[in-house]
């Protein structure tokens, strides 16, 4: 493998961690938030929801702008403007400018993500085998990292933008110049591009996909948002162990990615994508039926060894199923990303409210199951890159960012 592919992965996974800090020192310190700006309860949703919504926006206007900029251009200018708006959120003391903020950074990281994911599966694609999973969970460790900051910022009461701006003073420069190495992909046959286009038989095609991308983000983001609650409220825990849970997924998550790709390449995407649907529906269900917090804390175990390797994977195949239409392909897969977030987790809330949250848990373990229906999606395709689970290495190189 050429250096050029070796810069280009090590400066797409650094993309892919600095997203992960830089989204988890916000979603951790929304209590902060809160109380900096007098952020109502009732007000707060609007806020929370407003960030999935414009993410979703800023994802459908990159599918448009892919056609004109390369995704690596477009990766490489919105990840500054998300530390930038991360900064500002912390820096404000007005609720318009947190607004302001929030908007700002909810646009720009539905164009990271997508442009993000756009250049990893083409990288996979230069490969010909399986690496997307060690992006994600590059990511996840990120989100380890961010949490951990966050949580060392709350503990020593670090006004928000003491605990932001030194990370972004990092991380931000140092995006910038990885961005240099960052790999576009290689331009398609036009077979392959006329495969891959075709408006409705497009979004037929993709449709199987953008339910798993949803059922896997509104397992996630129950995990996210009640797990401390399920644990102190329903298992009878300590509010200090209520905290553990979230930190045992990301483990786990990161632990999962970081082995996936193996599974991929000696079993199939398929097969994985299988396991971790029927892993994550046991976390579930050990979860709903647990009758004390340890056990509880084992079905959160499970749920990040299970639910981890379902979003790089549904990516991952989004490229093997439209080789010559991959990028607009994976920035129609990406809204659903924020479609699971903002149904996942009030739709497990009403439910508990309504029935009881043992019960509630149930529901994103039917959805994780529904995806072994949609599983032969992820299966390569015989007369596309990946039959019989991976090619052989190969020396293609895509276009370098800076070789315009």
């Amino acid at each position: 493998m050429t250096d050029v592919l070796r810069r280009g992965r090590a400066s797409l996974a650094f993309s892919f961690f600095a997203q992960g800090v830089a989204f988890a020192l916000l979603v951790t310190r929304i209590p902060a938030i809160q109380d900096r700006y007098g952020i109502s309860d009732a007000l707060l949703p609007v806020f929370l929801a407003a960030v999935p919504v414009l993410a979703g926006a800023g994802s459908v206007t990159t599918e448009h702008l892919v056609k004109r900029v390369r995704p690596s251009r477009l990766l490489r200018w919105s990840q500054p403007v998300v530390l930038l708006a991360l900064v500002g959120v912390g820096a404000g003391d007005r609720l318009a400018g947190l607004g302001v903020a929030l908007a700002v950074f909810g646009l720009s990281v539905g164009v990271l993500d997508a442009s993000m994911n756009m250049l990893g599966v083409s990288l996979q694609r230069t490969y010909g085998r399986s690496i997307m999973l060690s992006f994600h969970a590059v990511y996840s460790l990120g989100g380890i990292v961010g949490a951990s900051l966050a949580w060392a910022g709350a503990h020593w009461h670090l006004a928000l933008w003491v605990s932001y701006l030194p990370v972004v003073a990092v991380l931000l420069p140092a995006a910038l110049v990885g961005s240099r190495w960052y790999v576009d992909g290689v331009a398609e046959p036009a077979a392959d591009r006329a495969a891959g286009q075709g408006g409705g038989l497009v979004f037929k095609l993709l449709l199987p996909l953008c339910l798993v991308m949803t059922f896997a983000y509104i397992g996630d983001s129950t995990v996210s948002n009640w797990s401390a609650k399920y644990l102190k409220d329903v298992l009878g825990s300590s509010e200090q162990l209520a905290t553990v849970p979230y930190n045992v997924y990301m483990v786990t998550t990161l632990l999962g990615r970081s082995l996936g790709d193996f599974g991929v390449r000696r079993f199939g995407a398929a097969a994985v994508v299988r396991l971790g649907a029927l892993v994550a529906a046991a976390g579930f269900a050990v979860v709903s039926v647990a009758p004390d917090a340890w056990l509880g804390m084992l079905g959160f175990t499970l749920l990040g060894l299970g639910l981890c390797v379902l979003v790089p994977q549904t990516f991952a195949a989004a490229g093997r199923l439209f080789p010559g239409a991959s990028d607009a392909a994976i920035a129609r897969l990406n809204i659903f990303n924020y479609v699971g977030f903002l149904v996942g987790s009030p739709l497990v809330g009403a439910l508990g409210d309504a029935w009881s949250y043992r019960g509630a848990m149930l529901v994103p373990m039917v959805l994780v199951l529904v995806t072994l229906v949609y599983a032969r999606s992820f299966a390569p395709q015989p007369d596309r890159y990946g039959g019989g689970h991976e090619r052989p290495r190969t020396a293609d190189v895509g276009r370098g960012s800076n070789g315009l």
